[in-house]
C-alpha cells in the first residue's frame, strides 16, 4: 500500500479513527483526574575525599571520589540508609517500600548525588530527602576508611536541602492528554486498517481489478431513491443516473464493433445487487438512441419486469417455450416503440430446463433476428445455475455487481461459473457505489440546468391531480392545465386525455402520465393507459 491506498482509507474511515482517538482521549483524562497526585522533593550531596594539599594528592583524591560516587549512590536506598530513615521519622511503611519512593542518581562526570523522593504529601516529601541525604552522609563515613590522623577520608555535603514542593509531579495533564492522542490515532488508524484488509467486500473498480481482467463498462451511484423510482431513465432523464445508463449504452455499442452481440445476458451474484433495474435501463436508453430493443424477463423464479413497467405478466416467455403462443404474439411494445418487452409469464416448476431447451435457443435465435439487440433479464448465478445456462446460449453477459453487497470470492466464483460454460463476459456493472468510493467526476453536476424546470413540473404535475377531480365534472370547461403550446409563438391546444403529441422533445422531461401501449405510426399513434392491476 502507498500513501494514497493510506490517505484513502482515512477519508473512508475518519469517523471511526475519531470515534477511537476521542474514546481514548476521554479514558486518559479519566484516568488522569483518577490518578492521586504526587509530589517530588529533590536534595543534592557532595563528596570530596579528604587528603594531602599537593596537587597529586587531589588529582588522586578526585579520581577516587568520582569512582566511589556510583557505589554510594547505591547505598543510598540500601536499608543501612532508609532503616534509620524510617526510624527517625516514623514512617509506616518497609524498607522496600520507601526504597520505591527514593531515586538516586549521578549526573555524567561529577561527584554528586541528587536524591529524589516522592510522596503523597509534600511536606512528607521533603523531609524523606533530606533524612536520606544526611543518613547517607553518616553511612559514607562508617563505610569509607580513616585517613592516617583517624579523620574521615570521604566527606559528604549537602549542597541544596530539599524544600516543599508546591506543584504535583505526577499526573501531567498535558502529557498524558499528548500521548493519549497519539495513542488514539494509532488505534485509529491501526483498526481502519484491519477493517479495510479484513472486509473483503467489492466496492470499488480497483476491488473487481483483482478478480477479473474483464473492464467495468459501467459505474452507476448509490441512490436511496431507486426502490421508489427504478426507471430513473424515463423518470428523470436529467439525472446522473440517468446518465450513467447512457454512458453504459455507449460503452457496449463500443464493445467488439466486429463481432457485436445480438443477445445479452444481464445477471447479477446475489440478489439485491439491481440487474432487473439495470436490464429496465439499459433497454429504454437503447430504445431512445433509436436501436430495436427486446427486452425479455428469463427470470423465471422472481420475476420484477412486468412489475416495474406497469405490464400484463401472466403471459410471456414460459408461454411460447410451452409452445402455447409465439413470440410475435406475446412481446408487448413500451416507450417510443423501439421497445418491446416479453415478460416471464406464469413460473414454472422447472426454470433450469425451461431455459436450457431447444424452445429456448429457437426463441433466442428468432428474437435476434428481429430485434438489434435481445436483453435478457437472468436469476443470479451463485443460488441457482439458470443465468450460466442462458449466458452459454447467448452471445455475451454483463454482470451487475452490488457495491458492497458482495465479497471478491462470491464474485470470483461467479465469473468462475461463467467460464465454466464458455460464456463470454462483455464487462461488468458497478452498482449502487457509495459517494465516498465515487471517482472525482461524480461530483460535477453538469445536468443542474434542468432541475429547476424538473421540479417546477412536478409540483405542476402535483397541482394537476388535486384539480382532475374538479376537471371531470359534467358540463366542466376544460380547465387551464389541459392546454399547452404546440409553438413558441402558436396558440394553447386542448390535450385529449388518452393522447399524445407525436413531437415530443428532449426537453419534455418525464411524461405527465404512467407508461403506456402505443398502438399506429407516426403523428396518428394513440397512447392508452394500461389496465389497472
Amino acid at each position: 500500500m502507498d500513501l494514497r491506498d493510506y490517505l484513502t482509507i482515512v477519508r473512508k474511515r475518519w469517523t471511526s479513527i475519531v470515534a477511537i482517538t476521542l474514546g481514548v482521549l476521554a479514558a486518559t483524562l479519566a484516568l488522569t483526574m483518577l490518578t492521586t497526585p504526587t509530589y517530588t522533593a529533590r536534595t543534592t550531596v557532595f563528596f570530596a575525599v579528604q587528603g594531602g594539599g599537593s596537587v597529586s594528592d587531589l588529582v588522586q583524591g578526585s579520581t577516587y571520589a568520582e569512582k566511589q560516587v556510583q557505589s554510594y549512590a547505591e547505598v543510598a536506598t540500601a536499608p543501612i540508609v532508609l532503616g534509620p530513615v524510617i526510624e527517625s521519622l516514623g514512617l509506616a511503611v518497609s524498607v522496600s517500600e520507601l526504597a520505591g519512593q527514593v531515586q538516586a542518581t549521578v549526573p555524567l562526570g561529577t561527584v554528586i548525588i541528587e536524591i529524589a523522593a516522592v510522596n503523597e504529601d509534600p511536606q512528607r516529601a521533603a523531609d524523606i530527602a533530606n533524612a536520606v541525604s544526611a543518613e547517607l552522609a553518616d553511612s559514607v563515613a562508617s563505610l569509607s576508611p580513616s585517613g592516617p590522623d583517624g579523620s574521615d577520608s570521604v566527606r559528604a555535603t549537602t549542597i541544596s536541602p530539599a524544600i516543599v514542593p508546591t506543584t504535583a509531579t505526577s499526573p501531567n495533564t498535558r502529557r498524558n492528554l499528548a500521548l493519549g492522542l497519539v495513542l488514539g490515532l494509532g488505534v485509529g488508524m491501526g483498526v481502519a486498517l484491519l477493517r479495510e484488509v479484513l472486509n473483503t467486500k467489492v466496492r470499488t473498480e480497483d476491488d473487481i481489478a483483482r478478480v477479473t481482467e474483464a473492464s467495468v463498462v459501467g459505474t452507476v451511484a448509490y441512490d436511496d431513491d431507486a426502490s421508489a423510482h427504478p426507471l430513473i431513465v424515463q423518470a428523470d432523464p436529467h439525472s446522473a443516473r440517468a446518465e450513467a445508463y447512457r454512458r453504459l449504452r455507449t460503452n457496449l455499442q463500443f464493445l467488439d464493433i466486429a463481432d457485436r452481440p445480438h443477445s445479452i445476458v444481464i445477471t447479477s451474484s446475489l440478489p439485491g445487487e439491481g440487474k432487473s433495474t439495470t436490464s429496465i435501463n439499459l433497454a429504454i436508453a437503447l430504445a431512445e438512441a433509436g436501436t430495436r430493443v427486446l427486452l425479455v424477463d428469463a427470470d423465471l423464479r422472481r420475476p420484477q419486469i412486468a412489475k416495474y413497467l406497469q405490464l400484463e405478466g401472466h403471459v410471456g416467455l414460459t408461454t411460447v417455450l410451452i409452445g402455447r403462443a409465439d413470440l410475435a404474439d406475446v412481446v408487448q411494445p413500451w416507450g417510443n416503440g423501439n421497445l418491446n418487452v416479453l415478460p416471464s409469464g406464469q413460473v414454472p416448476p422447472n426454470p433450469s430446463e425451461l431455459l436450457g431447451s431447444h424452445a429456448m435457443e429457437k426463441l433466442m435465435a428468432e428474437a435476434a433476428t428481429s430485434y438489434d439487440v435481445v436483453l435478457l433479464d437472468s436469476p443470479p448465478l451463485l443460488p441457482v445455475t439458470d443465468s450460466a445456462i442462458l449466458a452459454g446460449k447467448a452471445g455475451g453477459v454483463l454482470v451487475v455487481v452490488g457495491s458492497d453487497a458482495i465479497h471478491v470470492a462470491q464474485l470470483e466464483d461467479s465469473l468462475e461459473s461463467l467460464k465454466s460454460v464458455d460464456a463470454r463476459v462483455l464487462g461488468l456493472v458497478l452498482n449502487k457505489v457509495q459517494r465516498k468510493h465515487a471517482d472525482r467526476y461524480s461530483a460535477y453536476n453538469y445536468e443542474s440546468i434542468y432541475a429547476p424546470r424538473l421540479e417546477q413540473e412536478k409540483r405542476s404535475r402535483r397541482r394537476i391531480s388535486s384539480r382532475r377531480s374538479k376537471a371531470d365534472a359534467p358540463g366542466a370547461p376544460a380547465p387551464w392545465h389541459d392546454f399547452h403550446p404546440i409553438e413558441a409563438t402558436g396558440e394553447p391546444q386542448p390535450i385529449t386525455a388518452g393522447t399524445r403529441s407525436s413531437t415530443p422533445t428532449q426537453s419534455d422531461g418525464p411524461p405527465s402520465f404512467p407508461p403506456r401501449h402505443a398502438t399506429g405510426s407516426g403523428a396518428d399513434r394513440n397512447w392508452r393507459p394500461l389496465p389497472k392491476k
